[in-house]
């Protein structure tokens, strides 16, 4: 057995007090009689009030475990275990006891220096709440399991019936009545049956498409969970009759209390989205890079505030600045606030909740934001039979009628998948021209019949058996015969229009219910002719058994001999063999003990009716009519989806609880295998693939796999092997049972519609049509929404490259501080925010489809990209330091004229070594003017280094925003040029950088704002200035652009070359 298998023994001993002496009792393999004497109870009596304390003391309260989840505490201190959150949490430190240490001083930096700190804070704080929200939803698919327990129960104790026991008090050797509509409240073992018939939805909890029929008889020990017809599982339904059970799990060693310890396994397991693994990456080299640098920085200013003498060869007389040295620590705190993309995070956020909304209109409801970007690397779906592929609604997909001779018979094909009656279409029929056989095929089929199909929006739905819905549906096909049609005009807007006009022909007086014995159900009708007939409906074998006349298209009745037997048996055969479920219809005239019967107690024909042993003695000598085949149809969609799948490089696996052949059947007509193709190797049961000793070999088959029988261990141990052997997994499910593989899959997708509530909580996504092909869309969307994701990544990355390269000069060429972490954040947080959101709505590729899925490791940024913008953050640097230079240095640039302000020109000697300002003799520099400022400097010179700045810091700080806009237009494609994809084709990114300018503007020209972000407003000739050295950006990247192409085409002409 596979690891999961190891695993899930192990969850079911987490099952505490509830799983101990009887867990080791299997009650389905034994006789009813060793099942009371085990649990030393009467099923009469039941249990006495001092067993039922001792019992409790022992196997504790009938509910499922609360699990602790980690304190908010905790919680909060996971948020900050993140590489880029930690070093920007030790820049806030350094950078607020820097503004503490300044702020003694006094002064207009005062105000900048605290608000830097106070937004990094502001961003750890946010990231921190955003993370604990959403690890605090993580437990909720175990309170939903709660909600699906029983509240009350019937229970026998001290020889007395307690109708309003809480459930929880229930303890193992309780003995408990089920009646139609309860909820199970525990696992039980059937001991007798009060009605003929007992049937549970389990569906939920075990995969199966339709209700089960419960026996008292034991089972094999090694039956799966499917087959075990004598027991009752926790948290199912009752649909159909009556029984006394025993109570053999309570609690955690239930079926359901298994599902609940593998759900909580599933969550402790989960992992970091693919992008998620590969911004954690990015941090780890980063936190290198800016050590690095930084050191680098230290090194070459290391004679600015550490200085010494050497006296007989060795160094002495050391002199330390502490003001130096605080000045170094800015510089490196920059460089952080420089090197880390804080927007990042807000972007991607905004990213995916924007694909969320696609997502939501191509009806995939997104739970959790990081699955839309898991979507994308989808490189299996393993999906769900029932509801998903299928449309969960039976359909009769063909029947059978006699022909006009003892041994023909005429087979019809039934289009349509749904309950509505206007969904397809008899093939070949002529509405109207029923004969005498084919109406009384659809006289049985309506009036033997309980189910009802009703309007609901704009979709049909049934209530009662969907066998008996589906042949109602087949019934409003074929029609009314020509006559009765004129007579029944009056319902024409009513759905079952036609089965209410048979009803009415032919009036229920009595009706024999089905049983498992004779496995049919017949009907008492008095006909409109005055005559009493008996209308059946059943298995075709057992209908068969007790005929003895076939009825032939015209109505005539022959005898039922062994050539018209073995036809009927053929065609039986036929469509058994296409996971077709078969009914046979049949009919009685000849009612003599009923000839009287009205429905009336007192009449002796009542009496036999009271007994179901008589049913089969009076559904005797029948005349077979016909059959019908039904089945859970897939949905029309479903097979191109498959075919989309396999050219996108996804494989399909299905795993569900229902049987091999009807799988097996459904498989071939989606495409998951061929008409013909030998899947003798890929069809395997459950049990049967946890018993192949290499199980990760026969995963890794090409091509789809089916497991059918499915349990939810062995769902759990599929998707881990899957993710065990590198692959992303996206799993789909709608029951009780999904849930642990929902939890655990990489991207777990639940049903809308018949979904329960535990399956979507356990979801990161959810289908609001239970429609396959949705995934496959959702799929689509998720790859080209990493797609853009990857533009706004590599186009913030860039931009911060470009940023350290600017610090980074600054501090090599021993310049004054050019950009302050303040507006660095401004920068990375505001300005580059829009550009980079409106990256997310690129144009989606055409081809995004036909494309395999990329490795879940495949790099966000390749060697030559990151060459690339190793040259692109280059120019950034040379660009902001040297407009900073230009400033000081030069009257005029490009015959731009700069001299308007009235500043002082310095040389660039001067600029590099203004530490050493107060040496200088007779240094002196005139007032100049920024907007309505004027800045004098008659008490200190040197301050023109300092508060002097800001002019040239404004000009470095409008350079970087415009070169960071214009990049933005070189990040719409990673390869093709603007010529070939102009800005206009996403118009989001040029409303988006208006707004970037317009903030810039705002930050400019505001005063208030100008002053905290320590700037002053720009002339127009300055702004010439600023669009003439960001320009070339645009330039630079079209040539690296053309390069990658041309030496991206020798790549793929020499690949071709070599494979022929």
């Amino acid at each position: 057995m596979g690891k999961g298998g190891q695993d899930y023994g192990k969850s079911e001993s987490l099952g505490a007090k509830s799983s101990s002496s009887h867990e080791g009792f299997a009650a389905w393999a034994k006789d009813v009689g060793e099942c009371e004497e085990n649990y030393q109870v009467n099923r009469e009596y039941g249990l006495s009030a001092d067993d039922v304390q001792k019992r409790r003391t022992k196997y504790g309260w009938n509910e499922l475990e609360k699990h602790e989840g980690p304190s908010v505490f905790r919680l909060i201190l996971d948020q900050f275990n993140d590489t880029l959150v930690r070093i920007l949490l030790v820049a806030a430190v350094i950078s607020f006891v820097l503004a503490w240490y300044d702020g003694e001083e006094g002064g207009e930096m005062e105000i900048t220096a605290f608000v830097e700190p106070l937004v990094i804070f502001l961003i750890l704080i946010v990231n921190a709440i955003v993370g604990v929200w959403q690890e605090n939803n993580a437990e909720k698919a175990l309170e939903a399991l709660k909600e699906i327990q029983s509240q009350q129960a019937t229970v026998i104790r001290d020889g007395r019936k307690n109708t309003h026991l809480p459930a929880k008090e229930l303890v193992p050797g309780d003995i408990v009545e089920l009646r139609v509509g309860d909820k199970v409240p525990a696992d039980l073992r059937v001991l007798t049956l009060i009605s003929s018939t007992f049937r549970v939805e389990q569906g939920s909890l075990t995969g199966e498409s339709e209700s089960v029929s419960k026996t008292t008889k034991a089972v094999s020990l090694d039956t799966d969970i499917q087959g075990k017809k004598c027991m009752v599982f926790a948290g199912t339904t009752v649909v159909n009759g009556n029984c006394i059970c025993l109570v053999t799990q309570t609690g955690m060693g239930t079926e359901i209390g298994k599902v609940h310890s593998q759900i909580h396994e599933a969550s402790q397991s989960e992992e970091d989205t693919p992008l998620k693994k590969k911004l954690n990456e990015f941090g780890e080299v980063l936190t290198a890079i800016i050590g690095v640098i930084c050191a680098l920085v230290w090194l070459i200013n290391v004679k600015y505030f550490l200085s010494w003498e050497y006296v007989d060869g060795w160094p002495r007389n050391f002199k330390f600045s502490f003001e130096k040295c605080t000045y170094y620590f800015e510089i490196a705190v920059a460089l952080a606030v420089a090197a880390i993309p804080e927007g990042l995070p807000a972007v991607i956020t905004t990213c995916l909740a924007l694909g969320t909304r696609k997502m939501a209109q191509k009806n995939a409801l997104v739970r959790k934001l990081p699955s839309v970007e898991t979507l994308g690397c989808t490189t299996v779906i393993c999906s769900d039979k029932t509801g998903t592929l299928t449309t969960n609604q039976m359909a009769v997909a063909k029947f059978v009628a006699m022909g006009s001779k003892a041994n023909a018979v005429r087979t019809f094909k039934v289009d349509g998948t749904t309950y509505s009656p206007l969904d397809g279409r008899i093939q070949d029929w002529h509405m109207g021209r029923l004969d005498a056989n084919l109406q009384m095929i659809a006289k049985i089929a309506a009036v033997c019949n309980d189910a009802g199909i009703e309007q609901s929006g704009n979709h049909y739905v049934a209530s009662g058996m969907p066998t008996e819905a589906a042949l109602k549906v087949m019934v409003e096909k074929m029609g009314l015969p020509d006559g009765l049609d004129r007579g029944a005009l009056s319902g024409r807007g009513d759905a079952l229009r036609c089965c209410r006009t048979w009803s009415k022909l032919e009036r229920r007086i009595a009706t024999l219910e089905f049983d498992r014995d004779r496995k049919s159900m017949g009907v008492v009708v008095n006909s409109s002719s005055g005559r009493k007939s008996l209308l059946v409906k059943g298995a075709v074998e057992n209908l068969l058994e007790r005929s003895s006349f076939i009825q032939l298209l015209d109505g005539s009745i022959v005898e039922l001999d062994q050539a018209s037997r073995d036809k009927i048996l053929q065609s039986l055969h036929t469509m058994s063999s296409s996971a077709l479920r078969c009914l046979g219809f049949a009919y009685k005239e000849n009612l003599p003990e009923f000839a009287t019967y009205n429905g009336d107690e007192d009449h002796p024909a009542h009496q036999l009716l009271l007994n179901p042993s008589n049913y089969s003695s009076i559904e005797s000598n029948l005349v077979f009519v016909g059959l019908a085949g039904l089945r859970d149809p897939p949905r029309k969609e479903v097979r191109q989806a498959i075919e989309d799948c396999r050219a996108a490089g996804i494989r399909v696996m299905v795993i569900t609880g229902d049987n091999k052949s009807t799988a097996e059947a459904i498989c071939r007509e989606i495409g998951v295998f061929g008409p013909d193709e030998d899947i003798s190797l890929k069809s395997l049961t459950g049990r049967e693939f946890m018993d192949i000793s290499d199980t990760k070999s026969h995963l890794r088959q090409s091509g789809g796999l089916l497991f059918s029988r499915a349990e939810p261990r062995h769902k759990q141990e599929i998707v881990r092997l899957l993710k065990e052997d590198g692959e992303v997994v996206a799993m789909t499910g709608d029951g009780v049972n999904d849930a642990p593989a929902l939890k655990l899959a990489d991207i777990g997708i639940a049903m809308g519609i018949a979904g329960t509530e535990v399956a979507k909580e356990a979801s990161d996504m959810v289908l609001a049509d239970d429609n396959f092909s949705t995934i496959v869309a959702a799929v689509g969307e998720g790859r080209s929404i990493y797609n853009n994701m990857k533009a706004f990544i590599r186009y913030m990355i860039s931009s911060n490259i470009g940023e350290v390269a600017c610090i980074f000069l600054t501090a090599a060429l021993g310049i004054p501080e050019g950009l302050i972490p303040v507006q660095l954040l401004w920068v990375n947080l505001v300005t580059d925010g829009p550009p980079a959101t409106a990256l997310g709505f690129n144009p989606p590729d055409k081809y995004v489809m036909k494309k395999p899925p990329r490795r879940s490791d495949d790099s966000l940024i390749t060697a030559w990209i990151l060459f690339r913008y190793l040259v692109i953050g280059l120019y950034v640097g040379i660009a902001t330091v040297g407009i900073f230079i230009i400033w000081y240095t030069h009257n005029s640039f490009f015959g731009i004229d700069l001299s308007g302000d009235g500043h002082s020109l310095v040389t660039y000697s001067q600029l590099a070594n203004w530490g050493q300002c107060r040496s200088w003799e007779g240094f002196s520099v005139k007032p100049f003017t920024a907007g309505s400022q004027e800045f004098r400097f008659d008490a200190d010179p040197c301050d023109y280094f300092l508060t002097g700045k800001k002019k040239a810091m404004t000009l470095s700080l409008s350079v970087l925003v415009a070169i960071e806009m214009f990049n933005s237009l070189n990040a719409l494609s990673e390869d093709a040029s603007l010529l070939t994809m102009p800005p206009w084709v996403n118009p989001w990114l040029l409303v988006a950088m208006s707004i970037s300018f317009g903030l810039h503007f705002l930050i400019l020209y505001v005063p208030f704002l100008a002053q905290v972000f320590g700037i002053v407003p720009l002339s127009l000739n300055e702004w010439l200035l600023v669009l003439a050295v960001a320009l070339p950006v645009i330039l630079i990247d079209e040539i690296l652009k053309f390069i990658g192409r041309c030496s991206s085409g020798v790549r793929r002409s020499g690949v071709k070359h070599k494979a022929e």
